[in-house]
């Protein structure tokens, strides 16, 4: 099969141009409902049902775009298109899907980094993190690692290879300036990595403020509906971009073609459901201020928010995940216990509201009492109702 440059097999085609309005420009709404889609044909469906396919039809020379499973795959393709337009809408990029976040996040590390490189994480990231750092080091990688707040990964970068970035920080929702982590970190001649999960592309750009890689799990506030499991990159340079979907092929880290076409299905709204998620999130991080049992409040779009400012200059919305600290883990449980709307469960983003005792899985430097709330797309004064009943309840039962 033929190669380019980057040493990595050849991707599907290249996306199409945007197709875009009289004014020559698409908001958010437009893009999520037509992005990545194939051109009308007609008698045919809008978004072409999923692909199953182990083999193509390949006589000849093995120089099309589809020749087998693990390569690519045309559900891939429209869902790699949709991504890399929702993600950098104004310039040519590239996605390449995976099987779930922690697929794409190996798959951007260790297909850039090598023996005696050095990466900087961030210390307060998502809980798989440490598991990461301990399969880096074991490959003989330098792994150095500091707080998301306050730009502190800067005083690392010296050296490095790569920079990972996760803004906001998940669980904590502190939030780091991309922009200035981009410019050190390409003077220092690293590249710069941003985990998008949270914000998801409409909330925030990563490749506009610097990054050379977007990365996130699909499995939360992209896709939404909390039923598949999937994860992507997106990069600008085709070089970068090979390396990435070469070892996707290597370690077969690839989606199902159901996942992929669910996916797709669900980016129509998107935009319904990141504008509901963020008004219902800072309606209920406001009436959480009110609540004296609840402490360590956080939302980046809450104005009195530490981050508000930073977030307001680099963020577009704001996410769905509201994070607080009840008294202590008795209180917490029977908080979680006595709600009805809400479900006791992991992960976020879903359109139905979830919220979990974060330390029960250990490893995030949380308290006891701390709560990870995902805020759905319910009707926000019943889930405040719910919320402040359940709190009512937690107390009196203490």
């Amino acid at each position: 099969m033929s190669r380019d440059g980057g040493g990595g097999e050849r991707g599907p085609p290249r996306r199409r141009p945007q197709r875009t309005g009289a004014c020559g420009m698409t908001g958010d709404g437009t893009r999520s409902v037509r992005a990545g889609l194939p051109e009308p044909v007609a008698f045919e469906p809008t978004l072409p049902g999923p692909v199953f396919a182990a083999h193509f039809h390949l006589p000849g020379e093995a120089s099309g775009p589809y020749t087998y499973g693990r390569d690519t795959n045309p559900t891939w393709t429209h869902l790699e298109r949709a991504i890399a337009e929702l993600e950098s809408p104004d310039e040519s990029a590239e996605a390449i899907v995976f099987a779930s976040g922690m697929a794409a996040i190996s798959a951007v590390l260790l297909s850039q980094v090598r023996s005696g490189d050095t990466v900087v994480l961030p210390d307060d990231g998502y809980q798989a993190l440490p598991l990461v750092r301990e399969q880096l080091e074991a490959y003989g990688i330098e792994v150095r690692t500091a707080p998301t707040a306050a730009d502190a990964q800067l005083a690392h970068v010296d050296g490095a290879k790569l920079l990972w970035i996760e803004t906001p920080s998940n669980p904590g929702l502190d939030v780091c300036d991309v922009r200035r982590l981009a410019r050190a970190a390409h003077d220092a001649g690293a590249l710069v990595a941003v985990d998008n999960t949270l914000a998801t592309p409409l909330g925030q750009r990563p490749l506009e403020l610097g990054a050379d890689f977007a990365v996130a799990s699909g499995t939360k506030g992209l896709t939404g509906h909390g039923d598949l499991l999937l994860g992507y990159v997106v990069c600008r340079d085709p070089d970068l971009a090979a390396r990435v979907r070469k070892w996707r092929k290597v370690v077969g880290a690839i989606p199902g073609p159901m996942e992929a076409w669910l996916a797709h299905r669900s980016l129509a709204t998107l935009h319904l459901r990141a504008d509901r998620q963020a008004a219902n999130a800072l309606a209920l991080a406001e009436a959480l201020t009110k609540r004296a049992e609840v402490t360590g409040l956080r939302y980046p779009g809450l104005p009195s928010d530490p981050s508000y400012r930073l977030a307001s200059a680099q963020m577009r919305r704001f996410g769905c995940v509201v994070s607080f600290d009840l008294p202590d883990r008795a209180f917490a449980e029977r908080f979680l216990e006595a709600l009805s709307l809400v479900d006791d469960a992991t992960s976020f983003g879903s359109v139905r509201s979830t919220a979990e005792r974060r330390g029960r899985w250990g490893g995030d430097a949380v308290s006891e009492g701390f709560i990870r709330f995902s805020v759905g797309a319910e009707d926000a004064p019943d889930l405040i109702a719910d919320v402040e009943r359940a709190l009512d309840e937690a107390g009196a039962a203490g």
